[in-house]
């Protein structure tokens, strides 16, 4: 097993956060070439099999633009911070039908003491999420099994930032997992720290997590009608 990320990589966008200009890419564009891009492809391209073995409706988009792994680019023209780079680098692992209706996928996040690797549904239309908690109301046994038994909470989290204050309207709020039915994403978490991200075991590390989220990405399929 060889290593797909070395300190180089976390230098590399370590030195981009303080150094967040157009100017300062171009001149280090090749480390990143070096360091984070092609180590980060190289490695979603690994995982395609065992992704495959998973689930046959999730595929690694490997297109250098468009694909899988997210641009370093930032869009900020909505945003008041200008600054034209991410200091971190991420992918999405997709379903297949992505482009014609909401789906959930797993991620990888690579980003200097926050990495992480993680599965769901991030943001999604009301529309949607009136869909999901209605459909985890309806079906709780499920949402049990994938996402509270101690398989799944001993190693990741549910991201509650940006969940509603209140009960949504129309459910009771003595319902026992209401906080569950209060989020406006479904995303289970697990950080990686940087000894993690730069061991020679980080494929089969996070083979083994995409096994243990995949009953809750089913699941989340299963509330929008996907195949898995």
């Amino acid at each position: 097993m060889s290593n797909y990320f070395d300190a180089r990589a976390f230098t590399f966008l370590r030195q981009l956060r303080e150094n967040n200009t157009r100017t300062w890419f171009m001149a280090h564009r090749e480390e990143y070439e070096q360091f984070v891009r092609e180590p980060f492809l190289r490695l979603l391209g690994d995982l395609q099999p065992a992704l495959s073995d998973i689930s046959s409706q999730f595929e690694v988009d490997m297109r250098r633009v468009g694909g899988s792994l997210f641009r370093i680019q930032r869009d900020a023209r909505f945003s008041k911070d200008k600054s034209p780079y991410k200091p971190w680098q991420g992918a999405r692992l997709f379903h297949a039908r992505r482009r014609e209706v909401p789906a959930p996928a797993f991620y990888l996040h690579l980003q200097p003491g926050s990495s992480f690797v993680g599965a769901g549904l991030w943001h999604p239309e009301p529309a949607v999420q009136k869909r999901v908690r209605q459909f985890i109301f309806d079906n709780p046994a499920g949402w049990e099994s994938a996402a509270h038994v101690p398989r799944v909470r001993k190693e990741f989290s549910l991201e509650r930032d940006g969940a509603m204050v209140r009960p949504p309207r129309g459910f009771p709020a003595d319902w026992p997992r209401i906080d569950d039915l209060k989020l406006r994403s479904w995303a289970m978490l697990r950080p990686l720290d940087d000894a993690a991200m730069t061991a020679p075991n980080l494929r089969d590390r996070l083979e083994a997590d995409l096994r243990v989220l995949a009953p809750f990405v089913d699941y989340l399929c299963a509330a929008l009608d996907l195949e898995f």
